[in-house]
């Protein structure tokens, strides 16, 4: 899909988009470590082009969702997955309807990521109840 001028003057705000991300996933601090892993906080590069995949250039934004399997569904449902937050939204729903296998392909980055922050959460609840 290309850009038209007025959205890649948008996206060139969201080129580091950690505080956003780090907000919209607050209560899923599962998928922050997504991001990072996916495409370390980037939504666009610095001329306002939508950050692609590596691997993929299908993957795009942030939460790098794939536009090839998911730009009708979302459409759909609602989401512009070439905008930082509906490429969040979308995200998050696909996180509550499949977890993370959606972005399994990264979860040698996030897995270790993921296990430990489990792992400090399960201390703190004993923790807690102990006291």
């Amino acid at each position: 899909m290309m850009l038209n001028e007025n959205a890649r003057k948008e996206n060139k705000k969201y080129v580091f988009v950690e505080k956003e991300v780090r907000a919209y996933f607050e209560d899923i601090p599962e998928m922050i470590e997504v991001a990072y892993c996916e495409s370390r906080f980037r939504q666009a590069d610095t001329l306002g082009n939508m950050y692609r995949g590596v691997v993929n250039k299908k993957d795009i934004g942030v939460m790098q969702v794939n536009e090839h399997y998911h730009q009708v569904d979302s459409e759909e449902l609602g989401f512009n997955i070439y905008d930082l937050r509906g490429n969040m939204a979308y995200a998050r729903y696909l996180y509550e309807k499949e977890g993370l296998q959606p972005w399994s392909a990264s979860k040698p980055c996030w897995g270790p990521k993921i296990a430990k922050l489990k792992a400090e959460t399960k201390l703190a609840l004993a923790s807690k109840r102990s006291k």
